[in-house]
């Protein structure tokens, strides 16, 4: 299993911390989001999901990984 943590850009509330950890854990993701940090901790398998493919789903949801 990878452990990474990003940085995110346009979070505005809590619950979009809760709207990208569903959307991760939808794709397979074990996800923490942070509002109050502004930080997404992730641990997925590089076998079944890339990284990239992770910084799609969060692109998707409005946000943007650094």
């Amino acid at each position: 299993m990878t452990k990474k943590t990003y940085k995110v850009a346009g979070m505005d509330c809590a619950s979009c911390a809760m709207l990208i950890e569903s959307d991760l854990e939808d794709a397979g993701v074990k996800a923490r989001c942070s509002y109050a940090k502004q930080i997404l901790d992730v641990e997925y398998d590089e076998q079944i999901i890339s990284e990239q493919s992770i910084k799609e789903v969060v692109n998707k949801s409005g946000y943007t990984l650094e």
